[in-house]
């Protein structure tokens, strides 16, 4: 079992999904591929930790929803315990903020603004995503033991990171000059 594996698990345990469901669902904790969660989602059909049910639709093409087994809730309980492997971090922007020196000042000014840009659409998409959440839970912050305050702290913890990025990049713009 990879984390990806692990990963595609725990969203199971909130409800029942798809897997067009799941890779959205995936955006908050990292991007996978569909090419990646689907021979996954078969393996752990497979291993019995997940079973599926095929929908038909009208109009659409026909999916399968997938639904955890008490398999995969006994095999997420003992991983839950185990030390998860330290981040993996990768951005493009950083490496181009690395090598300022060798552009233009408009042109790392642009850089700047745009991840401004992005991270301000982020922030308020979250925003969005976390009043949404507030609302499921008649308008308050979900405490520990309702099934939405894992989902509730992580949505939180990505704002918080989005709304780092944007000072981090306003400072950066004042030490431009700009």
């Amino acid at each position: 079992m990879n984390s990806l594996s692990y990963a595609l698990l725990a969203m199971l345990v909130r409800k029942p999904c798809s897997g067009y469901e799941l890779a959205k669902i995936m955006e908050v904790f990292w991007q996978a591929k569909h090419s990646q969660i689907y021979p996954l989602l078969a393996k752990l059909e497979e291993e019995a930790l997940l079973t599926a049910e095929n929908v038909e639709q009208t109009g659409k093409p026909n999916k399968k929803i997938y639904y955890i087994t008490d398999a995969g809730k006994e095999i997420l309980k003992k991983w839950i315990s185990k030390a998860p492997s330290p981040p993996v971090t990768r951005d493009e922007f950083l490496i181009k903020a690395f090598l300022i020196p060798l552009s233009d000042k408009s042109t790392i000014e642009r850089l700047f603004r745009d991840r401004i840009l992005l991270y301000e659409t982020k922030a308020e998409a979250r925003q969005r995503k976390l009043e949404t959440i507030r609302e499921e839970g008649h308008g308050t912050m979900p405490g520990p033991e309702h099934s939405e305050f894992g989902r509730y702290i992580v949505h939180q913890r990505k704002l918080q990171l989005e709304e780092a990025e944007i000072a981090w990049c306003k400072w950066v713009l004042t030490l431009l000059g700009d």
